[in-house]
């Protein structure tokens, strides 16, 4: 459908103007020694947090969006590379931070193997050693398709986000396997998730409109690795329009996950209906644009340990993660946000029909060291 595009335009370049100073924020959250980047200013200062998994595949990602990947100095490639090897286990193949909390985070223990493969092999590199399911120390839930069912029918999805994340997450050692192999865990799935499916909004689990769109996005992971049809997708734009429209966006991922999902869905939006969502995303990012150049998680700070923000404080979920604190939780600008607004602004060009460019003050970065 042809779009008449200064509108649009118009809305994307006002998006474009939080993007100033992050970059250079960017480049001081590098650990040049380790290879690694911390997560927010407050982390570098204090020896008792590290550069970490999911902080740098974020950081790259954002290198990556931007076109800066193929200009990277060669050293430093070598050091994020060395960093991400240095994460993996040899015996089991699972890459872990120095934080004994993140091993006991099943979530970020699953996100850790993606984050890295994918980091590994985008910079032209792999793991050293075979991942867990080769390496035969995946969990046990994976040894045959019912066991496999089992461990989902077992997830709480009282609070959507959590559970749709420990749902979409498990599939990394799926993802391991071959085709044939894999086949019958993906039906098991596939029909688990058809019959747990509110049929009226098109959402799954419990919770607030946007913790409930923040799960689908979760699933959404899930149909999109393995090329399956996400079903009911009309009734989900719908309860995006009405969540985007009635509900107030208090962290990042309320913003992120609806446009990914509306990008992911690759529906046709009628134009009037598109600008309102632009407008109403470009807004709710700039009250989490921060002084130091990034975004923040929240609206009153950036979250101290992002793995348990899902679930806010004081609601009840069985089987909490212990936190990993990567922070200190200050009014800040954080690398989980700021990962996040730079997908946002592609994923809205890309909605609007519009090539995006990259961040024009993004292409100084490495004259930042």
């Amino acid at each position: 459908m042809e779009r008449n595009t200064k509108d649009l335009q118009s809305v994307l370049d006002k998006m474009d103007l939080q993007y100033q100073g992050l970059f250079r924020w960017l480049a001081g959250q590098y650990h040049p020694s380790t290879g690694g980047f911390y997560y927010a200013r407050s982390s570098i200062q204090d020896h008792s947090f590290n550069p970490d998994i999911e902080s740098t595949a974020q950081a790259l990602n954002m290198l990556i969006r931007n076109d800066l990947l193929h200009s990277m100095p060669n050293q430093m490639k070598q050091q994020i590379i060395r960093f991400f090897q240095g994460k993996q286990v040899a015996e089991s193949g699972f890459f872990y931070d120095e934080n004994p909390a993140m091993a006991k985070d099943e979530v970020m223990v699953n996100r850790a193997i993606n984050y890295s493969v994918h980091s590994l092999k985008r910079m032209g590199s792999a793991p050293l050693y075979p991942l867990p399911l080769k390496a035969k120390a995946a969990p046990s839930y994976v040894n045959t398709p019912e066991s496999y069912l089992e461990k989902w029918r077992s997830i709480d999805l009282s609070n959507s986000w959590r559970g749709c994340d420990l749902l979409a997450t498990s599939c990394v050692y799926i993802g391991e396997m071959n085709e044939s192999d894999r086949e019958p865990f993906l039906k098991e799935a596939v029909s688990y998730l058809a019959s747990i499916q509110d049929q009226e909004t098109g959402l799954w689990g419990g919770g607030s409109l946007y913790v409930r769109i923040s799960g689908t996005f979760k699933l959404h992971t899930f149909y999109n690795k393995f090329k399956i049809p996400m079903p009911n997708t009309k009734k989900i734009y719908q309860s995006i329009l009405t969540c985007l429209r009635t509900e107030e966006a208090v962290d990042m991922c309320y913003i992120r996950n609806p446009i990914d999902l509306l990008s992911y869905m690759n529906m046709s939006i009628p134009t009037e209906e598109l600008l309102e969502i632009l407008h109403i995303t470009t807004a709710n990012m700039s009250k989490l644009k921060r002084e130091d150049g990034a975004f923040s998680r929240e609206l009153d700070h950036s979250p101290p340990a992002p793995n348990v923000a899902q679930v806010k404080k004081g609601a009840f979920y069985p089987n909490m993660p212990e936190p990993v604190y990567l922070g200190k939780g200050l009014y800040e600008g954080d690398m989980n946000a700021s990962t996040q607004a730079t997908l946002i602004r592609l994923q809205c060009y890309k909605l609007a029909g519009i090539d995006a460019k990259p961040i024009k003050s993004a292409e100084p970065f490495y004259s930042f060291f």
